[in-house]
């Protein structure tokens, strides 16, 4: 999904860009910027996933991984205006949909977040911003709350009649319409409306509203995963340079003797 992201974000190939990281967790988005040659920071509601990229940026995993703890319904208040050529977020936008207390206002927060995300980018820079919406309703409240900051662009829908490869991608233009119209994935002819159906209404469970510490400790599961799986094939790499640092002691000693 980031790779698609960057790739609708149009950044030019021949010149290092800044992209700012929205929900970046533990660096897997930052990885594939850093591969498609850009530099990154990202910022994450959760220290522990923060505290992952940091351990991948020592054991060299990640080469920038310059990461910030916010919250970005409070906003993109620590960076400078003009700052970033671009801005991505991997299923992270929804949960501004949310309310986890009395005191949050939905409609208030994305308002916030746009805004301010508007504020750091350059004129003409993307945001390419890909979500789970449950509704359209919700779907249409995050676009509105961005145009109402200023961005143009509008929803771009991959795979519109694949239940598991359909993605959604809010892909804006700060300050200038959009030069083109973004090709959807899967897709031949026009984009198609689909319909947003829950995972809860498809299984027929009631849904339940899950509150911040669920999302946190959800996102540390699927990253802790990740990380597991990155260690063993590092294991996997100590023990090779081992052996081989083995054989050629062995072989010199062969040789001398």
């Amino acid at each position: 999904m980031c790779e698609r992201a960057i790739e609708l974000s149009q950044l030019q190939n021949d010149s290092p860009s800044l992209v700012l990281d929205l929900g970046c967790g533990s660096g897997l988005s930052g990885a594939a910027i850093e591969e498609a040659g850009h530099h990154w920071i990202g910022v994450d509601i959760s220290q522990s996933m923060l505290d992952v990229a940091l351990k991948r940026r020592a054991c060299g995993d990640l080469e920038d991984a310059e990461v910030l703890l916010s919250d970005m319904g409070l906003g993109m208040k620590y960076f400078r205006a003009g700052a970033f050529d671009a801005a991505i977020s991997i299923s992270a936008l929804q949960w501004l949909c949310v309310s986890f207390s009395s005191t949050d206002n939905p409609v208030k927060r994305l308002l916030v977040f746009f805004t301010t995300l508007f504020s750091v980018l350059r004129r003409g820079a993307k945001a390419v911003l890909q979500v789970y919406p449950e509704t359209p309703n919700q779907m249409e409240l995050i676009t509105q709350q961005a145009m109402r900051a200023g961005f143009f662009g509008g929803v771009v829908v991959d795979f519109p009649n694949s239940t598991k490869a359909k993605k959604f991608y809010l892909v804006l233009s700060c300050g200038v319409a959009l030069p083109y119209q973004p090709e959807p994935l899967g897709v031949q002819g026009p984009q198609q409306s689909v319909t947003f159906t829950t995972q809860a209404k498809r299984s027929g469970r009631v849904v339940k509203r899950k509150g911040k510490e669920w999302i946190i400790k959800k996102k540390e599961q699927y990253f802790s995963r990740a990380l597991n799986k990155m260690s063993s094939q590092l294991s996997l790499l100590t023990i090779f340079d081992w052996t081989c640092s083995y054989y050629f002691a062995a072989s010199k000693s062969l040789v001398y003797d």
